[in-house]
């Protein structure tokens, strides 16, 4: 399928918004545009639309091409094809075509994007021979860095007599020669696209799972970093990173370090220079409010090779996990979060709030979905973690909105207290069961994807696959017992 009309119409409108007095040189365009015909066929006349790659090689050269039927000495090019879905696609293959560099060795720049740096306009003089009577050209002209690892030109030549580098003063087209100095492109490559790397510092990295449905966009389906591309109010790709992992999924974490350069390949097939950096973060990330993919959840090293994941990303991963290897059992814990107005030493605690809900000698159990970040496929209690709220307040809440339940503060009792940490290193956990008096309606699932079903279980009859520290909190309030502490190192 050609480009759409709508997809070159918001490239002249970018093209526009940097160069506004070529509005009118580009009047012929934009009435083609409006016209309803596809502007990019070359039987569209009085004119249509071609496409030419402006590459830039490490010394700031640019690539041009002798072509045989004109004889001119040009940037490499030419007519859209049916199967060029976007003008980018197009120069892309051109490229391929002419010189055998591949997309891959390609990058765009952080200045123009998958924006043309120029749209020339010349007139095509009419060729008999062809069928083809005079017509006009809308040349748009991508600019791309080459990379070191590119192969040596190997020219079609069937269409291309020679090839030559030109410094960028020298660039055939005045109007592209005149874009090229504003711009003042040199040949170095810089990132384009921040990621995080994100650990606990104990050997676990946080990933995020795309969308499976979206073929368009970067490893669909595919576990992965979060982060993206730098926008244009971004002054760094820190910022970048920084506005992604908050866009993506409401995470702020202000300790982020600049880690490595790396580089991937793109949707487009384009050469993608990424800023990876690194945090720690430690976290239950089913709390996180995640507005892009499935889902995100902590894995091991040994996890990796089991995920559906890009092979880039799983050998960076391991690579960072060989350089910071996770602390051994027994291994004192690292320096305690500062806690601003808490005394030194201070260790911040996640507070988790869970409802005893008993009836005719029966206590209610949610099943945890499959894909659940946290205790997959196992039962537990309905439950949840506190934010800036009391205790009894976050209950209530997570009663309604996880099992549509009404609660009154007033009726709730707290009958154990679990204190636990799954291993040396650990944010430690408090859990907090409360036993309900009363309550109103009957469970429901309202959160499919942590819960798939509620029952009631007689307390000495339950399932094989509940939660240990739900077990142990069970058995504690059926045999009077008030508090309880796990996993932690005497």
């Amino acid at each position: 399928m050609p480009p759409s009309v709508d997809h070159v119409r918001n490239l002249v409108a970018e093209y526009l918004d940097r160069h506004p007095t070529e509005r009118s040189s580009l009047a012929g365009l934009l009435s083609a545009l409006d016209t309803g015909g596809d502007p990019t066929s070359r039987t569209t006349l009085p004119g249509h639309i071609t496409c030419s790659a402006v590459v830039i090689d490490a010394t700031g050269r640019v690539l041009h091409i002798s072509h045989r039927a004109s004889g001119m000495l040009l940037t490499p090019g030419g007519h859209v094809d049916g199967g060029d879905n976007t003008l980018l696609a197009a120069v892309l293959r051109e490229v391929q075509e002419e010189t055998r560099i591949p997309a891959s060795c390609l990058v765009l720049t952080p200045e123009f994007g998958r924006a043309p740096i120029d749209i020339d306009i010349h007139d095509i003089e009419a060729r008999p021979s062809k069928g083809e009577s005079a017509h006009r050209h809308y040349d748009f002209r991508f600019v791309f860095r080459l990379t070191p690892d590119a192969p040596e030109l190997a020219l079609q030549e069937k269409e291309v007599a020679g090839a030559v580098w030109l410094a960028q003063d020298e660039v055939r087209s005045p109007t592209l020669r005149a874009k090229l100095s504003d711009a003042s492109l040199d040949g170095a490559i810089t990132p384009v696209n921040a990621s995080a790397v994100i650990h606990d510092g104990q050997g676990r990295y946080l990933l995020h799972l795309r969308d499976a449905n979206k073929p368009e966009i970067w490893a669909p389906g595919c576990w992965d970093l979060l982060g993206g591309g730098r926008e244009p109010h971004d002054v760094t790709l820190l910022d970048t990173v920084t506005r992604e992992l908050r866009e993506e999924a409401g995470l702020v974490l202000a300790d982020l370090e600049s880690y490595r350069v790396d580089s991937v390949i793109g949707t487009d097939g384009t050469r993608v220079p990424v800023e990876l950096f690194t945090g720690v973060w430690r976290g239950d990330p089913s709390e996180l409010t995640l507005t892009e993919g499935v889902m995100l959840s902590w894995f091991r090293p040994k996890q990796l090779p089991y995920l559906t994941m890009l092979p880039p990303t799983r050998a960076l991963l391991e690579t960072h996990a060989a350089e910071h290897p996770a602390p051994t059992a027994g291994q004192p814990a690292k320096t305690a979060t500062t806690v601003v107005g808490a005394p030194a030493g201070t260790e911040l605690h996640i507070v988790g709030v869970h409802l005893y809900l008993e009836h005719d000698g029966k206590v209610l159990l949610g099943l945890r979905h499959p894909d659940s970040a946290f205790a997959g496929d196992t039962w537990h209690v309905l439950a949840g973690h506190c934010e800036y709220e009391a205790a009894t307040d976050c209950l209530v809440r997570e009663a309604r909105e996880e099992g549509g339940l009404v609660l009154d503060p007033a009726d709730l009792e707290l009958v154990h207290t679990v204190h636990t940490v799954d291993k040396p290193g650990d944010r430690p956990r408090i859990g907090l069961f409360f036993r309900a008096r009363y309550w109103e309606g009957e469970p429901e699932v309202r959160e499919p994807d942590k819960c798939v079903t509620w029952e009631w279980f007689g307390v000495k009859e339950l399932p094989e696959r509940v939660v240990p520290y739900t077990r142990v909190a069970i058995e504690g309030i059926r045999a009077g017992r008030t508090y309880t502490e796990l996993g932690w190192l005497r």
